[in-house]
């Protein structure tokens, strides 16, 4: 706590705010008890405007007075850094930036002891320098730059609520959602916008009887951004489906299409979106996925591998020809750390080829190809056109049927490198999954080199993460780790949205193929032994991958049982 503040100043200049020797005193005196009621200190029988008070005040308690003019501009970087959540709740304006972890603010009682600490505690910044300013001036400039920094969404919201709140004829054709259509036009790149900016990685618009819901995925968790009048539904949907080049007359059937946001903003963000339609009870439903073309720029060291599993991984990507595989759910990531893995081994030297669906991002120096199974493009019948087209490597999107794992597998055994993913839960299970779709274990004892299992972990928000001392429950959850341990959480602050978590990591477990693995797939061995031969061999198991990122500071313990099972 910072300490009573010296009485310096024993005789402030005579005028309408006069204090007196009796005022000194009691301001000394609440001083030492925090000044919870700075009132106390004033006269009530002296009528004083805020700015006065705070200029008497200053002068008193020998603080410098910080004039706030009316073309003040805060900074930016530090307004966001202190959060709109706290600025508000304190009324307090950091003025200046000290080093890294300090800061000069301005506050309208400069001995208000409890609302200072308090900010100290809710910002983990430490304060160095006080001056004082009138209240209503600190007040005008928060609330002013927070409404200059909102993207606008819920003002184009309450737009679009007085045009269609009320029981009117929904638009329905092409040219109703045009330029012309300010208020849908606007919020449909409003929600665009916002998304983006909150690192959403998918859009959700749905409508119910009485409202239409808007969902951002943030960080692999649905929460809601938006509530529309029902009656807006159609528009908003005609206008999205406009952007994806669908057909808006067509509602009874599900539409995929794709939005080159740079052409409807003007904003420069350059960003593409999955679009996919369905016809649900109450209307369409839209689901925007964010292609993110800065992604297409990560590495293999961006992807969350563990020192000990990036360096196999290295290693294995390397050889001349084999199968790789990458397996969990959907939204695991496996795409990402795919084209890291292209971008790793990418050069002029090497012919890269890849058959997907969709093609989400385009990679310089690499053919894609899209699939079309409505005219029989499907990976089978791309990987045999591949296979005529002297590549070096290749990429097959998924391996679904039983035909496209007969190719893929030729294409391993003849001097090719394939990458591809599948739906099973862990590395182990793939090897049986094969086997189970009707592929000789020999084939797939002679062509598989390795499979990464993935999830994605929330990582814990760096502005809010806390530590304490793990239960014992928890120390056995940890297994492996000394008695003592110490783990983090988080508290949820206006960086995170209130959650705790903030932005996401690849958690994962690594099989590569021995002699002992081989052998154990030759006699079509079980899921169990071969994942026990893995071990063996040095696969850390993904549920103690994880437990390491938390044991590290950079997950939570529920977020680890929330996202992986122990096997």
């Amino acid at each position: 706590m910072i300490g009573a503040i010296q009485i310096i100043n024993k005789n402030p200049p005579e005028g309408p705010g006069l204090f007196t020797e009796k005022d000194r005193q009691l301001l000394e005196e609440v001083a030492d008890y925090s000044a919870k009621m700075i009132q106390k200190v004033h006269r009530p029988d002296v009528k004083m405007s805020d700015t006065e008070l705070a200029y008497y005040l200053s002068r008193l308690t020998d603080h410098d007075y910080f004039e706030i003019a009316d073309d003040f501009v805060p900074d930016d970087k530090l307004m966001n850094l202190v959060g709109e959540k706290n600025l508000k709740k304190f009324l307090v304006l950091p003025v200046k930036k000290i080093g890294s972890q300090a800061v000069e603010i301005a506050i309208s009682n400069p001995v208000d002891f409890d609302r200072i600490d308090n900010f100290r505690w809710a910002t983990k910044l430490e304060v160095t320098k006080i001056v004082v300013s009138a209240e209503s001036r600190i007040k005008k400039v928060i609330d002013g730059f927070f409404k200059a920094e909102s993207t606008g969404i819920d003002e184009v919201a309450a737009l679009v609520d007085s045009e269609f709140g009320a029981d009117v004829e929904s638009i329905e054709l092409e040219e109703d959602v045009n330029e012309e259509s300010t208020p849908i036009v606007q919020l449909a790149n409003r929600i665009i916008e916002d998304a983006y900016s909150r690192r959403a990685s998918d859009i959700h618009i749905e409508p119910f009887e009485k409202e239409v819901l808007v969902r951002y995925r943030i960080d692999g968790v649905c929460r809601v951004a938006l509530k529309l009048p029902p009656n807006s539904q159609k528009a908003l949907i005609s206008r999205l489906k406009i952007m994806a080049g669908l057909n808006i007359a067509e509602r009874r059937l599900p539409q995929d299409g794709r939005i080159k946001f740079k052409e409807f903003t003007r904003t420069g963000i350059d960003i593409d979106l999955r679009v996919a339609t369905g016809p649900m009870v109450f209307g369409e439903k839209v689901v925007m996925r964010i292609l993110d073309k800065a992604s297409t720029s990560v590495s293999l060291d961006m992807m969350g591998y563990s020192q000990h599993n990036l360096e196999i991984y290295e290693k294995i990507i390397d050889s001349p020809y084999g199968m790789i595989l990458h397996v969990g759910p959907t939204g695991s990531g496996k795409t990402t750390t795919l084209y890291a893995a292209l971008n790793h081994i990418n050069s002029p030297e090497i012919n890269i080829q890849t058959a997907e669906d969709p093609v989400e991002y385009m990679l310089f120096g690499i053919n894609q190809m899209q699939m079309r199974r409505e005219i029989g493009l499907t990976f089978a019948s791309a990987l045999r056109c591949y296979l005529r087209q002297d590549p070096d490597v290749i990429l097959v999107g998924e391996i679904r049927d039983l035909e496209t794992a007969e190719i893929a597998i030729e294409a391993s055994l003849t001097g090719h490198l394939l990458f591809s993913t599948l739906h099973t839960n862990d590395a182990a299970g793939t090897v049986t999954r094969f086997i189970d779709m009707g592929i000789q274990p020999f084939l797939v004892s002679s062509s598989l080199l390795l499979v990464c299992a993935q999830r994605l972990l929330r990582k814990l928000c760096p502005k809010c993460k806390e530590q304490y001392e793990a239960s014992e429950e928890e120390i056995q959850l940890l297994e492996h780790l000394a008695e003592g341990a110490t783990l983090f959480r988080g508290k949820g602050c206006e960086a995170c949205s209130g959650t705790g978590y903030k932005g996401r990591i690849g958690t994962h477990e690594i099989l590569t193929m021995n002699d002992a693995i081989k052998e154990a797939v030759l006699r079509s061995a079980s899921s169990e032994e071969i994942r026990e031969e893995a071990i063996k061999n040095g696969m850390i198991p993904i549920y103690m991958d994880s437990m390491e990122k938390a044991a590290k500071g950079i997950t939570s313990i529920e977020e680890v049982l929330r996202s992986v099972r122990k096997s």
